[in-house]
């Protein structure tokens, strides 16, 4: 499956939230997601770009590879998914393949659909909870994606390509400073 989506930084959660129910968006998630990324000891995975998860949303377990391609109007991979039985056996079965846990989050998200996309608002929680809240949009096309950051009150300009390292990378130097104004 190909995706194709951009972040959003710093949203008011509420002021987003009620505009997608003013278009007639539909809520199909509320919940705590944790994830754990996997790569080889000489890090081919990270080395090549490209991203496996494990993830596990309240009941439901995931693993997922993409193989990211940036591009300055947003983030597009190919994605790969199975859902599998027990995140605790599908991580047993990756070490045993060689792979190890390279960093490992939680976040509680919010996920909207609406026509043709799916905007997915999170929180990271435990280490990562001095990163503001955060919104992706998820569409076919990036005009499709500015269409709708356009309906939500964003330009087309705070719509990123960013990934979630981007987005670790750019608020971990901005970390302390956050946590001081809380």
């Amino acid at each position: 499956m190909k995706e194709v989506e951009v972040k959003i930084l710093e949203v008011n959660r509420t002021s987003v939230i009620e505009t997608l129910e003013d278009l007639g968006a539909r809520k199909i998630f509320d919940g705590d997601i944790e994830t754990l990324f996997f790569d080889f000891k000489n890090g081919a995975i990270i080395k090549s770009k490209d991203v496996l998860r494990l993830r596990k949303e309240e009941v439901r377990t995931e693993l997922t590879y993409k193989k990211v391609r940036i591009t300055s109007a947003a983030k597009v991979a190919e994605e790969y998914s199975v859902e599998v039985s027990s995140l605790e056996t599908m991580k047993k079965i990756l070490k045993n393949l060689g792979l190890e846990v390279i960093e490992d989050m939680s976040k509680h998200r919010i996920s909207y659909v609406f026509e043709r996309a799916r905007f997915d608002i999170d929180c990271y929680l435990g280490k990562y909870d001095f990163i503001p809240e955060f919104m992706e949009i998820e569409a076919e096309s990036i005009d499709l994606i500015r269409k709708y950051a356009g309906l939500l009150g964003f330009s087309p300009e705070k719509c990123l390509p960013w990934s979630t390292e981007d987005i670790l990378n750019y608020y971990s130097s901005k970390g302390i400073e956050l946590k001081q104004k809380r």
